[in-house]
């Protein structure tokens, strides 16, 4: 249906529960109808109308559920999902939904139980292998999510989300060919895919194929114009064949599209640092801090500049700001501390230290 058919079906709807308003099932159509407008207030106000009729309906329970989910308040969502368990225990989508909860909470265990408990009652619903997979790689382990996206495509060999996350996977294990044969199947079901193209150009740049990857990192920006990703990864590849000056153009472009993001201006600071061009890494570095100041990343790079210019005192500064902001950073800790040290040892045997 079109948007005036759907609103014609939500008059009609609306004029039959003035009628009869304990009509259950109009409720439920007109909650769906709001849903396919986007008009999730209404659909809220449609259920809450419902449930004060029948506050035991499971369908109703677990909408309202899945409205607080999306507006991140996760505790009424649980709530309402609870409520829903109670008049129904063997409901699979109630448990997907509940894991669904405890991983956007990062608890891990909880999420796993909800999940392999909705695989107890439906066990060939790919969606609950996709949000198991997906819970695995959020937790850096990519075996075993590998294993659970590969049951998702059993189940469904078409399944984008499965194809391009299983594809990533593939990519952190270093198993590149498998990484792009999956990408490209997605390319081939979506080829308008822009996010794909950059995996497809970012799998092919680790794998040597340079004119390859560039030919997809230029699919990706015909797609859309001023790409700051597509920019940012075609930039990399470029560094990464010996092309630097390219890939400072590359950069440049990508600062253009998002002057207020740091990361191509922080990626080109580090082309600068590569080849001595210090003082040019350091106004860099300096400006990306200016724009976000709590980059704790950002400071050790201008440390580390400083430090290769002999600018010990400033190197050390930089260090100090940034553990100041990531105090839990071990290795941050140390390079500060080895440089302070070595600073001590120099003052004590009276040697000049540049500032």
């Amino acid at each position: 249906m079109n948007r005036e058919e759907i609103n014609n079906k939500i008059n009609e709807l609306t004029l039959a529960m003035a009628k009869d308003p304990q009509n259950i099932e109009n409720y439920h159509r007109l909650s769906e109808l709001y849903i396919q407008i986007e008009d999730y207030d209404k659909v809220m106000s449609v259920l809450d109308s419902l449930l004060a009729i029948k506050p035991d309906d499971v369908q109703a329970l677990v909408g309202m559920g899945t409205m607080w989910f999306y507006e991140k308040d996760f505790r009424k969502s649980l709530s309402y999902y609870n409520k829903a368990l109670v008049v129904n225990p063997k409901n699979y989508l109630i448990y997907y939904n509940m894991g669904n909860v405890f991983a956007e909470w990062k608890n891990f265990s909880k999420a796993l139980f909800y999940y392999n408990r909705a695989i107890d009652l439906n066990s060939t619903n790919p969606e609950i292998y996709n949000a198991i997979a997906l819970l695995y790689q959020d937790n850096e382990d990519y075996i075993e999510s590998k294993a659970y996206y590969e049951k998702a495509l059993s189940l469904d060999p078409e399944n984008l989300t499965a194809l391009i996350d299983m594809g990533n996977v593939c990519f952190k294990l270093f198993d590149y060919e498998t990484a792009l044969t999956l990408y490209k199947k997605v390319f081939v079901l979506n080829p308008n895919n822009k996010i794909v193209a950059i995996c497809i150009g970012n799998t092919l740049t680790l794998m040597r194929e340079r004119e390859k990857a560039y030919n997809y990192f230029e699919k990706a920006l015909k797609m859309e114009g001023d790409n700051y990703k597509a920019y940012i990864c075609y930039a990399i590849a470029l560094s990464e064949f010996g092309e630097y000056d390219m890939a400072v153009a590359m950069y440049e472009k990508a600062q253009s599209v998002k002057p207020a993001e740091i990361e191509a201006q922080v990626l080109r600071a580090n082309l600068y640092t590569n080849f001595n061009h210090l003082d040019k890494a350091m106004e860099l570095y300096k400006e990306a801090i200016r724009l976000k100041p709590n980059s704790a990343l950002t400071y050790m790079l201008l440390g580390n500049a400083h430090y290769l210019k002999g600018e010990v005192e400033q190197a050390i500064a930089s260090y100090r700001a940034s553990i100041n902001i990531s105090p839990e950073n071990d290795e941050y800790r140390l390079v500060y501390t080895q440089v302070l040290d070595e600073y001590i040892d120099k003052k004590r045997n009276g040697e000049t230290v540049k500032k």
